[in-house]
């Protein structure tokens, strides 16, 4: 199969939250001492020309922009020495989050499938070749809502870099081809509302654009 096409094989979509200090602060997170990971289901997977829809219950989403590794290669318990070599390619994608459920599960101590893991939750890029993206330690990571720039960072800001990721993810669940690793999102998440354009940036590299319902 052509990673290319890896949003139609891809088993998984695992998500790194809080991975960059200035988030975590924003959200009145601790800044985590080890990765803190969640998955998506692939039907999360919206590709350009569909629009973002509310999940039931929703009533405060949230753009988050993200740097997507696709896995290239299958591994398990894969060293941090050699975890680049695993990566087949990049992709953009925006964690789409219900914050008013992603709150309410926090305070029970749920969870937090609700307000991740719904339809259209995970817009998608196409497919980056792997020599698109020279150094992947400083990649610019951009959002605008309606033309307002609300997301500018860069991923030389996380906390866990790409191979800590790879190597800590493989060590609880093998990693296949064409699964998604989103790496976690820079700082200015913010609300977004019907009828609002997200337009989202990796670097120079491209550009996308999403409706919401």
């Amino acid at each position: 199969m052509s990673l290319s096409k890896f949003v139609e094989f891809g088993k998984k979509i695992v998500c790194v939250g809080r991975n960059y200090a200035e988030h975590a602060v924003e959200l009145g997170n601790k800044v985590p001492t080890e990765p803190l990971l969640f998955l998506k289901p692939t039907t999360a997977y919206l590709s350009e020309g569909n629009s973002i829809k509310m999940p039931p219950g929703c009533t405060d989403l949230h753009h988050e922009v993200e740097l997507g590794i696709v896995i290239g290669t299958k591994g398990s318990n894969i060293p941090e020495a050699s975890a680049m070599n695993y990566v087949g390619g990049y992709a953009l994608g925006l964690d789409m989050t219900a914050r008013n459920l992603q709150d309410a599960a926090k305070k029970k101590g749920h969870p937090w499938t609700l307000a991740k893991a719904f339809d259209t939750s995970c817009p998608i890029s196409k497919f980056v070749e792997k020599d698109c993206v020279k150094d992947v330690d400083n990649v610019r990571l951009l959002l605008s809502v309606n033309g307002d720039m609300r997301q500018d960072g860069n991923t030389s800001d996380m906390i866990f870099k790409i191979p800590t990721l790879i190597s800590y993810i493989s060590c609880l669940m093998t990693l296949e081809p064409g699964d998604v690793i989103l790496t976690g999102t820079p700082s200015g998440f913010g609300p977004v509302k019907s009828g609002d354009v997200i337009v989202a940036g990796l670097d120079q590299v491209m550009e996308i654009s999403f409706t919401v319902a």
